[in-house]
């Protein structure tokens, strides 16, 4: 798959050739709605679990007082279902999640919806970006040059971005995160997807 890549004037710069396996792969509906679904449960499930706040399912019964025994019985404090357990899909994947959701699931499911985006041109490279200062007024004229007027874009650069961040800390339903931080809900949630080359090619070398 090949695109453009522009800069933060809205120029372009060059073309890029984007893996195919990673970029340009028929989109799995269900695989998507399979993985966010049970990232929904676990983000719900919170970080930490202890035997007194007995939040499980089966009416708030304690985990040691339902029915049933070891790992099928459900609330059990074995079961991933009490584990929960923040959930990343990039390349750091958090350890209990990956019992919950199979690795390849979750793998199809990360480059489904980047091939979406890409399809449905929601996806655009640029070559990095240059801020003299810090300010929302800066970043608005980025976001005017590069035509993009969406109430939710996702700004994903390979490191963290100290001038990136707070150039769009006050510009509604503009989030800006690394490559580790890169997970399916928040592809799902944008409607415009914003990546630096250097980000593109980091999730090419792990997900190609």
């Amino acid at each position: 798959m090949k695109l453009q890549v522009l800069n933060v004037q809205g120029t372009k710069t060059k073309d890029i050739t984007l893996n195919d396996n990673v970029w340009g792969i028929e989109p799995h509906q269900q695989a998507i709605y399979d993985t966010v679904v049970s990232q929904q449960a676990a983000l719900r499930q919170g970080t930490r679990k202890t035997k007194t706040r007995a939040e499980v399912s089966g009416g708030g019964r304690k985990p040691w007082r339902q029915k049933g025994t070891g790992r099928a019985r459900q609330g059990s404090i074995r079961s991933p279902q009490w584990r929960g357990g923040g959930v990343v899909f990039g390349p750091t994947p958090n350890i209990n999640y990956t019992k919950q959701v199979n690795k390849k699931v979750r793998a199809l499911a990360f480059k489904s919806v980047l091939s979406l985006k890409a399809k449905d041109s929601n996806l655009i490279i640029v070559d990095k970006f240059e801020f003299s200062k810090p300010s929302t007024k800066e970043m608005v004229e980025v976001m005017k040059n590069l035509q993009i007027d969406d109430q939710k874009v996702l700004i994903v650069t390979k490191e963290k971005e100290e001038l990136v961040i707070k150039s769009g800390n006050n510009i509604e339903g503009l989030k800006t995160i690394n490559t580790k931080q890169l997970n399916v809900y928040d592809l799902m949630n944008a409607t415009k997807l914003l990546m630096t080359e250097e980000a593109a090619m980091a999730v090419e070398e792990v997900y190609a």
